[in-house]
């Protein structure tokens, strides 16, 4: 079993990763958590495949466990869902001592942590992300928030799992399209971490070769995102790094109503913030290049209409990670070499412009 640890000041916790992990998971998480009650938090795509099993186990291994599905899609991160659960949480006599476990991508990964934050000031949290991006990005880290509106991500906490479980034979019933997309993350995590991480995308060359490595690439990418969070939990410092590709690909996933997945975004995101990095002269020649043919590798989308649109600029400069009336845009110098480039966010259309006309 791979397993990487978690240790910040006020929380340690273990990510666990292993191929037939949910065969044992009852056994998992019994060793984790004494005896309770336990909302397993799925939604209407996984629950059918897992959830009947593993609420099996965790009944035979002493715990009580309720049910509770949300529809399948970002339109869940919103209040009225939250407040749904809360309230049939509520209604099933959940106390402090009780749990919430969060068994599906990162949609329910961010609603079961956000509801766990919440109710009664915060009750225990555990992970069990079944997509990949969920796997090797926002299941460790600790971030759980709904959307408001076409605001992403704009409500939430940080507040930490006591354990994340990852079995990679879940990506066996993930659509090739979504298994690409969480390789967008990946791609992005081993250009910002090394050389070394990114040899290894090197030998990624297809949708299968994806779920064949996906047991490393999950521990490079979380071992990689741990020791980032570790460093800074609350984004106060070099955790922005992990934004590499995020801005731009925030913008144009609001703006495509859907149409683009979030890895998706960050693929298109990361390609053009490049391009405008190496034309000045900022980043190593041949990096864009390097990094569309990891990408181009899995099928991922390297460009949009979207970009350079006035609504596009307008997300950007109304994104929640702007600071001061400054934007901090995450680049690389080479592979493994990450730096920031910080404009005022009222030069931001005039700054990329500039360069795309140059």
């Amino acid at each position: 079993m791979a397993r990487v640890e978690v240790q910040l000041p006020t929380k340690q916790y273990e990510v666990q990763i292993e191929n037939g992990l949910l065969q044992q998971i009852g056994g998992l998480i019994e060793q984790t958590w004494p005896s309770r009650q336990v909302a397993l938090i799925s939604d209407t795509n996984v629950a059918p495949l897992y959830q009947a099993d593993i609420t099996e186990q965790l009944v035979r291994h002493g715990f009580q466990v309720r049910e509770y599905t949300v529809p399948a899609g970002e339109a869940s991160k919103a209040w009225p869902v939250i407040a749904d659960l809360a309230t049939k949480m509520a209604g099933d006599h959940f106390t402090r001592s009780d749990g919430v476990i969060a068994l599906g991508g990162g949609v329910v990964g961010d609603l079961a942590g956000f509801v766990a934050s919440i109710y009664m000031r915060g009750i225990s949290f555990i992970q069990i992300p079944t997509s990949l991006l969920a796997q090797v990005d926002s299941s460790v880290g600790g971030k759980t928030a709904i959307d408001l509106g076409e605001a992403k991500n704009i409500l939430g906490t940080f507040y930490q799992p006591d354990a994340v479980f990852i079995d990679p034979t879940t990506l066996t019933t993930l659509s090739d399209r979504y298994v690409a997309e969480g390789y967008g993350e990946i791609v992005k995590t081993a250009a910002l971490d090394s050389t070394d991480f990114w040899h290894l995308t090197e030998q990624i060359n297809s949708i299968d070769d994806i779920r064949s490595h996906a047991t490393e690439l999950s521990q490079r990418s979380i071992g990689y995102k741990a020791r980032i969070v570790m460093a800074d939990e609350k984004e106060s410092g070099q955790r922005q790094l992990l934004n590499f590709g995020h801005t731009m690909g925030h913008a144009i996933e609001l703006l495509a109503h859907g149409k683009l997945a979030h890895g998706e975004a960050v693929s298109i995101g990361m390609v053009h913030l490049m391009q405008v990095f190496e034309d000045l002269k900022l980043a190593s020649t041949g990096i864009t290049a390097a990094i569309k043919e990891r990408l181009q590798a899995v099928g991922l989308p390297l460009d949009s209409p979207l970009l350079g649109t006035a609504a596009f600029y307008d997300k950007i400069k109304n994104d929640k990670k702007n600071k001061n009336g400054k934007l901090n845009l995450v680049y690389l110098q080479a592979i493994g070499q990450p730096a920031i480039y910080s404009i005022p966010t009222d030069q931001v259309q005039a700054f990329f412009n500039e360069q795309t006309m140059d």
